[in-house]
């Protein structure tokens, strides 16, 4: 029995009193965010020689802001050392020139959070107690059983619903050994294609996806109109001035097109770990191509098919719960997988993607384009590791 470090995501459902709460709980870690950074660009400035206050050195000064803005008391406390931290990491990436310029966080932003590294409670089969906020109703808490919480995150997302992340400690059994193993070759048509010849399809949400795109339509349209409707009203009234907010048919699109975005997410992502737990329980040693996913979306025709598959998260899936499970995941690179004879080894050369089955000139074996390529995967897997 292992330990690992794994993530729990529930539904919260606070009241009117918490969800006022949250909103202020947002906005104090966001205002802390944009004192701190608006404190670090005048202090380069004014003097450019400066060293940089770090993580350690903004906790020090929570003591102070704290007492010039009460408000901040309301706070869970390590939260706004969260914020403190994830600032001084953006520098560090920026210093590194592995990211951007840190940026101001408006409160007009459609996704609003804070994270904590206080002590959560489970107090009933729906019910949890947290910093601050005290009992909150949320989704089962069954998963909440024999884990240690190591920090939370509360979120409220563009569909307008309250979400509890946990990164939690939790012990894994490892699955018992079959002695079996696979290739896998991905594909558009399909999401992956077993040296076995078991073709596992690709997810498939054509109604949700009709419904997105037709709320996306509707939400640019009632935006575009509000903008202009504020625009005009703002210049022919001096006094009483519009925003963007008080309109709010283009908010009912904004929320509908996130919701319908947000449950064909949901079902790729189940449907991904229904399929990658299903295979680590079969398979000891899983092979798989090494495709670099960014460089075949460049291909217009397939990029959407490709982001549709989500073959990234599928391999990530595989790693780490082979990781967690005792089995082992080998990556391979794709060369030739697919014009290489896998019962004699003849390099047939380059085909047309339009060729999905050929026959060996040399040793007349009849191929599945996939499946054979399947099984060249699986080969040099076994030779890679001996």
């Amino acid at each position: 029995m292992s330990k690992i470090i794994k993530g729990i995501k529930l539904r919260l459902y606070p009241n009117q009193a918490q969800q006022a709460q949250l909103w202020q709980m947002f906005g104090n870690d966001r205002f802390v965010w944009n004192q701190m950074l608006a404190m670090a660009k005048s202090r380069y400035e004014n003097n450019p020689s400066s060293h940089f206050v770090n993580g350690y050195q903004m906790d020090a000064l929570l003591k102070t802001l704290k007492q010039e803005y009460p408000f901040l008391r309301e706070s869970d406390s390590t939260s706004l050392q969260v914020v403190n931290h994830n600032l001084d990491q953006a520098f560090k990436m920026l210093f590194q020139h592995k990211g951007g310029q840190p940026r101001f966080k408006s409160r007009r932003s459609s996704y609003q959070s804070y994270t904590g590294k206080s002590k959560l409670y489970v107090v009933a089969k729906r019910y949890l107690k947290l910093p601050k906020l005290g009992y909150i109703k949320t989704s089962k808490t069954s998963q909440l059983q024999n884990v240690k919480i190591k920090r939370y995150t509360v979120s409220h997302d563009p569909t307008g619903r309250y979400y509890l992340s946990l990164q939690v400690e939790a012990e894994v059994n490892q699955l018992p050994r079959t002695g079996k193993t696979v290739g896998l070759d991905v594909g558009v048509a399909d999401l992956a294609i077993s040296s076995d010849g078991i073709k596992y399809g690709t997810f498939n949400a054509r109604w949700l996806e009709k419904q997105a795109t037709k709320w996306q339509s509707r939400y640019a349209k009632r935006c575009h109109r509000a903008n202009v409707a504020v625009r005009q009203w703002n210049h022919n009234h001096k006094t009483a001035k519009l925003e963007l907010d008080d309109y709010q048919n283009w908010q009912l699109a904004r929320v509908m097109k996130s919701r319908y975005q947000q449950r064909i997410a949901n079902q790729r992502r189940d449907y991904l770990h229904k399929l990658t737990t299903n295979l680590v329980k079969q398979y000891d040693v899983i092979v798989i191509e090494d495709l670099k996913t960014k460089n075949l979306q460049k291909n217009h025709y397939l990029a959407k098919s490709i982001a549709n598959a989500s073959w990234y998260q599928f391999r990530t899936m595989l790693q780490y719960k082979c990781d967690w499970y005792g089995k082992q995941l080998v990556v391979v690179k794709p060369n030739y997988t697919s014009q290489i004879c896998s019962h004699c080894g003849f390099h047939s050369g380059k085909k047309a993607l339009a060729i999905r089955e050929w026959t060996c000139p040399r040793c007349d074996t009849h191929h599945d384009r996939d499946i054979n390529a399947a099984v060249n995967i699986l080969h040099k897997g076994l030779k890679a590791v001996g």
